[in-house]
């Protein structure tokens, strides 16, 4: 068994960011279907949903994966704080 002292922040920083960007790609895919299916109801009222389709495919993303990145940040320095204490996770690579 190897024990996972340490998480580097950097590198829980880059995963979340990108984990978490891919997320909110496909959240972001969803909102953009929502808002144009909802396009022939709003166009009655005048409302434009089919550009706020596209603004959600372009910052769902982005702020997804600013958030995820500054989580994992946050996760791995409490985990580092944490293993400290207790000696880290016993992981079986193999």
């Amino acid at each position: 068994m190897a024990v996972l002292k340490r998480i580097s922040p950097s590198s829980a920083f880059k995963v979340g960011l990108l984990g978490y960007g891919i997320m909110g790609l496909v959240v972001g895919a969803f909102c953009s279907l929502i808002a144009v299916s909802a396009s022939p109801l709003a166009h009655r009222a005048h409302m434009p949903f089919a550009r706020v389709g596209v603004f959600a495919i372009i910052v769902c993303p982005i702020v997804y994966g600013i958030i995820g990145g500054i989580a994992a940040t946050i996760g791995a320095a409490i985990y580092n704080l944490v293993a400290d204490w207790v000696g880290g996770l016993e992981v079986d690579i193999g």
